[in-house]
């Protein structure tokens, strides 16, 4: 009889510690280059990435919002992690043009609107003028001063402007960048024949988004 209990009780110990080891470790799921998994335990904020046959952990999916925040910091910065590095060189030459533009209106203006006090208000500074504005009369660089503060407003516009263009593209390709193009989406033409008509039917498949594994060497 004690024997018996003995038993009993070394094969509920042995149950305890089995039980334990289940729950303590992680849960390893072998696959090859061909596996497809749908494990309810991944949501769509992760993506599955082997590490080797044994093991697997998760990775960060594509966010968005972190290319417009990226974007809005720094022009391209938004480009770069959606890996579209061929659009920087674009969205520098675009951000680095209007730039240009106002400082090169904001210095003729600021000359120009100098010239024009010292010409109205201090004729004996007259040797400060640019050299270059010293032929032109007084309504000359009252319009020109005019014309070069209203090109710096307007070089600020544009460039306000370009780095908002630069922020939309990298939020809206960052967003079709988790767009499925795979055969997931399928077109098929079924036909339909009923009593009362003949016809075709355009049938656009819908599959649920599945997480591809692949092997990493």
């Amino acid at each position: 009889m004690k024997d018996l209990k003995r038993l009993i009780c070394f094969f509920l110990l042995l149950h305890t510690t089995a039980a334990f080891a289940q729950t303590g470790n992680p849960t390893v799921i072998r696959t090859d280059s061909t596996t497809q998994t749908k494990n309810p335990a991944f949501t769509r904020d992760t993506a599955i990435k082997i590490v080797n046959k044994d093991t697997i952990k998760t990775a960060s999916k594509h966010n968005p919002g972190t290319a417009t925040l990226r974007s809005l910091m720094l022009p391209g910065w938004g480009q770069a992690y959606n890996r579209e590095y061929w659009k920087i060189p674009i969205v520098y030459a675009a951000v680095g043009t209007m730039a240009g533009f106002w400082v090169f209106n904001n210095m003729w203006y600021k000359r120009t609107r100098d010239a024009y006090d010292i010409r109205v208000n201090r004729p004996q500074d007259s040797l400060l003028i640019n050299p270059k504005l010293q032929p032109l009369a007084t309504t000359s660089l009252q319009f020109y001063r005019n014309a070069y503060r209203r090109d710096r407003d307007y070089s600020t516009l544009y460039f306000i402007l370009t780095w908002a263009l630069n922020i939309v593209d990298a939020t809206v390709f960052g967003h079709l960048k988790e767009f499925d193009v795979s055969e997931d989406l399928s077109l098929r033409i079924n036909p339909v024949i009923n009593k009362n008509a003949k016809g075709l039917s355009l049938v656009l498949g819908l599959k649920s988004p599945t997480h591809k594994v692949s092997l990493i060497p």
